[in-house]
């Protein structure tokens, strides 16, 4: 037998267990076969292969070894695809843990919960956006309000010069000044609440707290191996 007519045959059987593997889809799994709106099908996408190789045999006159060494090429581009696209879920996971470990204070969300890592000196630095805007917030279950440093009130679009500092905080650098605001929405992870009640510092701080106006309206949060945990 020569080596054409071989390879012919190799290719006939691959297309005919193609064929198979696709019927016995469509009965066992119609679901498998198409995704059922409106997109393209799977026999659709096989019979639509089947041309662009029969085209290539009959216009370009393709030997069969160059047939075959393609055809191989493309199985192995679809399936590393597959592959990729089935551990998507796992990659997604491994990029939260990478980046949580990286930059701490973006924390990772896993099974409805957002943990962040313990930063330097046993404090949790947590990246928060507030009405559209990144503030960085230190966690603070000391403080009973969130309390934003001066800096940031301003880029938040607040007038310092307009507020009234009429309450009163006790803080371990002494008596400080607070001005009443309220915050339309503050987002930590996939954790969003809105109205939320805060102060604005009347001297300048090093950051933002994230007191218990916030955290007190979680279902609950922990610290515990150097984790902190927060769950809607």
């Amino acid at each position: 037998m020569s080596k054409d007519r071989l390879l012919w045959l190799v290719l006939i059987a691959l297309g005919v267990g193609l064929g198979v593997f696709v019927v016995h889809l469509a009965l066992s799994d119609p679901g498998a076969v198409s995704d059922g709106d409106g997109g393209r099908s799977l026999v659709h996408n096989v019979a639509l292969l089947a041309i662009l190789v029969a085209s290539a045999v009959l216009f370009r006159r393709l030997k069969p070894g160059h047939i075959l060494k393609r055809l191989t090429i493309w199985v192995a581009i679809g399936a590393v695809l597959v592959l990729a696209y089935s551990f998507r879920h796992d990659a997604s996971d491994l990029a939260n843990r990478l980046m949580a470990e990286v930059m701490p204070s973006r924390g990772m969300v896993m099974d409805g919960e957002v943990s962040f890592r313990e930063h330097r000196g046993r404090h949790f630095i947590i990246d928060a956006d507030v009405d559209g805007v990144t503030v960085q917030f230190l966690v603070d279950t000391g403080a009973s309000d969130v309390t934003l440093a001066p800096r940031d009130a301003r880029r938040l679009g607040f007038d310092l010069d307009r507020l009234t500092y009429d309450r009163t905080y006790r803080t371990a650098n002494g008596i400080v000044k607070g001005a009443p605001v309220r915050l339309h929405s503050l987002k930590v992870g996939h954790i969003v609440l809105s109205d939320v009640k805060a102060s604005v510092n009347s001297v300048d701080m090093n950051r933002s707290l994230l007191g218990m106006s916030f955290l007190s309206r979680l279902s609950s949060f922990e610290v515990a191996d150097g984790t902190l945990t927060l769950r809607p």
